[in-house]
């Protein structure tokens, strides 16, 4: 494995979730070891967005995911009922690399910002804050509120580091996806995992 600890990975109800799904392809393909937590919110979505009901069961929601990464072997992958508040990512004792929140919704952001954690999404999460781990969200809402500013302030003082679902196009995107690695790439740079193939920024000549 590229890391003996692995990585959490955080579905929220957020618009957007070929962010996670990309996520997962690279990391996978790189192989990460990788912990997910989707959202209940992240059910209705998937529904909304793909017109695919995402299974709860834990063995076939990893299947799923491989599925949608289409990554079948490669790297390990475990995935956790949102209401197991009980697994293992629920705890400090739990090394990890930290947690990214790919899309994470305000609704989210606003429980981590008051440590609120009413499933086992927000408590991996508060866990990171606590013990001083990295933890990214990448928020995908528009406009901004003031609430939401507010939180997002809340959680960048911290020391979470916030990735807006924003992308570039110094690196000549041709697809969606070109747009969607961009924000991916800048994600996991937070964790200084390289393995996105991305064109950085180069100085013009």
């Amino acid at each position: 494995m590229t890391s003996s600890r692995p990585l959490i990975i955080g579905v929220s109800g957020a618009s957007g979730l070929i962010y996670a799904v990309r996520t997962l392809k690279y990391l996978l393909h790189a192989n990460y070891s990788v912990e997910l937590v989707a959202s209940k919110a992240s059910y209705r979505v998937w529904q909304a967005e793909n017109d695919i009901k995402m299974p709860a069961d834990p063995i076939q929601q990893e299947q799923f995911w491989r599925q949608q990464a289409a990554v079948e072997t490669g790297g390990c992958l475990r995935c956790h009922p949102a209401s197991d508040v009980g697994a293992n990512i629920a705890s400090g004792s739990f090394r990890t690399l930290g947690m990214l929140v790919i899309p994470c919704s305000m609704s989210t952001v606003a429980k981590l910002a008051q440590g609120l954690s009413s499933d086992l999404l927000e408590r991996a999460a508060d866990v990171q804050i606590k013990e001083g781990r990295k933890l990214v969200v990448v928020p995908r809402e528009t406009p901004l509120s003031l609430i939401h500013l507010r939180n997002l302030t809340a959680l960048a003082e911290t020391g979470v580091r916030v990735v807006p679902a924003i992308p570039a196009w110094y690196h000549q995107p041709q697809t969606i996806e070109d747009l969607v690695d961009f924000v991916v790439a800048r994600s996991l740079d937070c964790f200084e995992i390289d393995c996105v193939p991305l064109r950085r920024w180069k100085e013009a000549q």
